[in-house]
């Protein structure tokens, strides 16, 4: 009888719980995804208390008790995960900041961020048709420039490309060819398609120039920090 007391009891327990939890979030358990989940963790439930509580050896109650006192505090702190799961994300993006440093993370209010690197410069990752690169955040170049070798991983046949467009750099005159970039995926902006530039010549790596930053509602340097808004 005392097992049948537990039992009901535990039974009558969670049944509160999910009144009172549906009671505070109405559209809890519109939907039907929600209902069939609700139906398996609970039959899960008693069939484990039902394992624990009508097993063949005799209830020890100051166990059962314990037991559901560390079973209690299991779901506590999971659920208190679960409530500061936004906190818990901005943490997780500050110490990825720290550790790849190329690699956008969300600020406030929708914004992304992205740390200056070691040697003095922003550098971003950005998804290009599916495809990662890494680009120098340039505010003195015009376009969205490619490396060969950028544009090559990316599925362009540089020795088919026309290397007809002319522009000065530092280092004097340089030619460029025209593409498409399709799909522009930094962080939680998608952008495209939008044009860009396969430089002719050799380079350490991409630049990200004007023409993209100019699609943003803006952008400043704060620190060691560049903050761009979509």
């Amino acid at each position: 009888m005392i097992r049948i007391f537990v039992f009901v009891g535990l039974a009558a327990g969670l049944t509160g719980l999910v009144l009172w939890l549906s009671a505070r979030n109405g559209s809890a358990l519109d939907s039907r995804d929600a209902a069939i989940d609700l139906t398996r963790y609970g039959a899960l439930l008693v069939l484990a208390a039902s394992g624990a509580l009508l097993g063949g050896r005799a209830l020890n109650l100051g166990k059962a008790a314990r037991d559901a006192a560390i079973w209690a505090a299991i779901v506590a702190g999971l659920v208190a995960l679960y409530g500061f799961r936004a906190e818990f994300a901005l943490v997780g993006d500050r110490i990825l900041a720290e550790l790849d440093p190329h690699a956008p993370r969300a600020g406030e209010a929708g914004t992304m961020e992205v740390r200056r690197g070691m040697d003095g410069h922003f550098h971003v990752d950005i998804e290009i048709n599916g495809q990662p690169v890494r680009f120098l955040v340039d505010t003195g170049a015009s376009d969205i420039v490619l490396s060969p070798g950028d544009a090559r991983r990316l599925g362009f046949d540089t020795a088919a490309l026309s290397f007809n467009r002319r522009y000065e750099t530092a280092n004097g005159a340089g030619w460029g060819a025209t593409v498409t970039l399709d799909a522009v995926k930094l962080g939680d902006f998608r952008l495209g398609p939008l044009a860009a530039t396969v430089n002719g010549a050799a380079m350490d790596q991409s630049l990200l120039g004007m023409s993209f930053l100019d699609l943003l509602s803006g952008y400043d340097f704060s620190g060691d920090t560049l903050v761009l808004r979509p």
